[in-house]
């Protein structure tokens, strides 16, 4: 297993765990923080924080992805707080960002109707289906990050759906 060759101090294991983790935790920060270079900031401290912290993490609930989507969750909200301090009290809900590989398969109009559907979403839906779908996480590994049982999640995830589809046939 990756994570105890790691824990050993197997520099090529942590390399292909963070391969692995980056993309997608970079994808979630960028969606959540206002500038590129923010979401980079706040995946490094994920990425910092779980090579001082890979010893305790336990395989209970969840497992690598989930832990380290939990301790990027907390490094975000610590930068939409910073923000909100010293900003201007603005921050919004979805950062611009370059389409990913997949987006690029679905037309720019289509594309374009499902962002501003899911933008209407509200913050814990589009985390949600964020964490469900985009990071392809269970919801056993989903309820670990958000303190949730995992049949609260199937339950959040059908009503978050339900409502992304009622807003796509409203637009």
């Amino acid at each position: 297993m990756l994570v105890e060759h790691a824990r050993n101090g197997d520099e090529q294991a942590w390399e292909a765990l963070f391969r692995r983790s980056y993309p997608k935790l970079l994808a979630y920060a960028a969606r959540r923080l206002p500038t590129p270079e923010l979401a980079k900031d706040a995946v490094g401290e994920t990425m910092t924080r779980a090579v001082v912290n890979l010893d305790r993490l336990l395989f209970e609930g969840g497992g690598f992805d989930a832990w380290m989507y939990g301790i990027a969750r907390h490094v975000v909200i610590d930068a939409q707080r910073k923000l909100w301090r010293e900003g201007p009290g603005f921050i919004p809900d979805t950062a611009d960002v370059a389409p990913e590989p997949p987006d690029r398969a679905v037309e720019r109009e289509d594309l374009a109707q499902v962002r501003a559907a899911f933008s209407r979403l509200s913050r814990a839906d589009q985390e949600l289906l964020e964490l469900r779908v985009v990071a392809e996480l269970s919801a056993e590994e989903v309820g670990m990050v958000l303190g949730r049982k995992p049949g609260a999640v199937r339950m959040a995830q059908s009503r978050a759906v339900e409502r992304l589809r009622t807003i796509m046939l409203e637009g």
